[in-house]
């Protein structure tokens, strides 16, 4: 996973495994950014048939695809957007996902890689939670593939490098 942070005007980007964290953990700033790069197989997109029972298909047969105007079979849309509850739930453990806009702009293709992105936009404090707004995209090789909104519910702002496990 990956943290920009504005800082004083400058712009800080890092992996969050190569960030040197005191005992302290870092708090959830508007602006900060977390990333989480994926690749989906073959093998994703059939678990997620499974699960899902979306079984278009526009995700297993590449030439009834080319036929529809695609490149190939598509990964659901739906599966490539749970990058952003992975990406919160991940970086605030016991985050509870309340909402999520989506709008898909491009397809993505078994194979390509996918960086999703959450920004924060909005923090408020409400009890003893905090309720996050972040801005959530898709990219696959610099083009916008998915974006939206999210509202999460935290149970704090701090938060500590979580591996990821691809």
């Amino acid at each position: 996973m990956i943290l920009h942070r504005s800082m004083l005007g400058k712009s800080f980007v890092g992996s969050l495994r190569s960030f040197s964290w005191s005992s302290e953990p870092s708090l959830l700033k508007v602006g900060d950014i977390l990333k989480l790069k994926r690749v989906f197989s073959h093998q994703d997109v059939l678990d997620y048939a499974q699960v899902s029972h979306d079984s278009n298909p526009l995700h297993f047969d590449g030439e009834l695809a080319r036929e529809a105007g695609f490149e190939d079979a598509l990964v659901h849309g739906m599966l490539v957007a749970a990058l952003f509850p992975r990406i919160i739930s991940s970086n605030f453990p016991g985050a509870v996902y309340a909402s999520q806009s989506l709008n898909f702009k491009l397809p993505i293709y078994v194979g390509e890689e996918v960086m999703g992105e959450v920004q924060a936009i909005n923090i408020r404090q409400s009890k003893q939670k905090h309720i996050a707004k972040f801005t959530t995209k898709c990219f696959k090789e610099g083009a916008l593939v998915i974006d939206g909104e999210a509202l999460a519910v935290l149970p704090t702002l701090a938060f500590r490098p979580a591996e990821s496990a691809e």
